[in-house]
């Protein structure tokens, strides 16, 4: 396999977009990047990437990333060089990028790598693994980036081989790297997790991108019915499109009665994507015995959600959820063949922005207009020094 190793000493310029204060804007700046690349490493100029709800929580310090900060993690791109190890990828590979995980600790060597013991430093720590960082602004202060192993809000990203996903020449590169989290997080969750079987019922309380992903797949799986819950009517309509057989507005209707008139004695599998604690405990309060209740959605360290302790005694589970329990370099490639096949539509979530908008991205965001919007990143001139 030919390899474009980098060596030498030196740096490279590119754009990234750079949240240097709490609740402050994105801002395009031109950054130094370390040319040398770790054995392990792979760089990748990207073509797209995905906005997810995780960089506005870091961009307002809900989540304590260090700033200033590159951050993106739902990026794709094409491979320009890797370190002297990279042995499954190599330059002008298609790639999309995903969560980052040691490959040592018990839980990713038994499978469950969304699970790694260093998942939180690894992906928010804003460094390496080594704490050392790749990136410097102009007046040589480092700038935090590896966010998820990646931070792909910039022209070039910095992965490593654990947390790249070759994928075919001939499917939409700028489209597939929201399957690197958030989409493979919803679909991940009703097809790995919770392994829902055709027949059973499945209701998902937000109809965001996560909750539309679950949807899609558990359509696809042949789940009936399937019930989605929010409070937007525009969302609920296109979770009728892709897949759901009823749709609860939880602002105008009483959800437990509704889901229990749909699902008579509880449903089956209930996927709480909200945060919001009332959710889950009604996520709980819907099941059938033996019913399981997933948790996906985020919330502030220290919340907590009454549960009826008399509820679980009827065989039913509570269960969190990360990255949809994806290995993805064998999860992204499903769905990309679930989408060549018409089986998993996920291009209806997308609405594509132009890098230099992405504040707009972000508000259009927050105020439910866009659900997964997608970057365009425009090629870049490098410049060695």
């Amino acid at each position: 396999m030919t390899r474009n190793t980098v060596h030498g000493a030196g740096t490279e310029r590119i754009t990234a977009a750079v949240v240097r204060e709490k609740n402050g804007d994105f801002i395009i700046e031109t950054l130094e990047r370390e040319s040398d690349l770790r054995l392990d490493e792979v760089l990748v100029r990207v073509v797209a990437t995905g906005l997810c709800q995780t960089d506005v929580h870091v961009r307002d310090q809900n989540l304590p990333t260090p700033l200033p900060a590159v951050l993106g993690h739902e990026g794709s791109g094409v491979v320009e060089a890797v370190g002297a190890a990279v042995q499954t990828v190599a330059p002008g590979d298609h790639v999309t990028m995903s969560y980052q995980s040691c490959g040592h600790c018990r839980s990713c060597l038994t499978g469950y790598p969304a699970y790694c013991e260093r998942s939180f430093p690894l992906n928010f720590g804003g460094a390496r693994a080594d704490g050392t960082n790749a990136l410097r602004d102009d007046a040589g202060h480092e700038i935090h980036g590896h966010f998820f192993g990646q931070s792909s809000f910039a022209t070039h990203a910095v992965a490593t081989e654990r947390n790249v996903v070759k994928v075919p020449v001939d499917a939409p590169l700028e489209l597939l790297g929201p399957l690197g989290c958030g989409i493979q997080t919803g679909a991940g969750a009703i097809m790995n997790s919770l392994a829902v079987p055709a027949g059973a019922s499945v209701v998902v309380f937000g109809a965001g991108a996560v909750g539309l992903s679950a949807i899609m797949a558990a359509h696809a799986v042949g789940a009936s019915p399937i019930i989605a819950v929010d409070v937007v009517d525009e969302r609920l309509i296109l979770a009728e499109e892709l897949g759901a057989t009823h749709t609860v507005n939880a602002r105008t209707a009483d959800v437990s009665a509704s889901v229990r008139d749909i699902a008579p004695g509880g449903v089956d599998f209930a996927l709480e994507i909200t945060g919001r604690p009332s959710m889950l405990t009604l996520a709980v309060d819907v099941l059938a015995p033996l019913g399981t209740a997933g948790l996906i959605g985020g919330a502030p360290a220290g919340t907590q959600a009454p549960v009826d302790m008399n509820t679980l005694l009827g065989g039913r589970t509570v269960r969190g959820i990360a990255q949809g329990d994806s290995i993805p370099q064998l999860f992204i490639p499903e769905l990309i063949k679930m989408h060549q096949a018409g089986r998993f539509p996920f291009d209806r979530l997308v609405t594509f922005y132009d890098f230099a908008d992405i504040n707009t991205a972000v508000a259009d965001t927050q105020s439910g207009k866009a659900i997964k919007p997608i970057l365009r990143i425009p090629t870049s001139h490098t410049i060695s020094n």
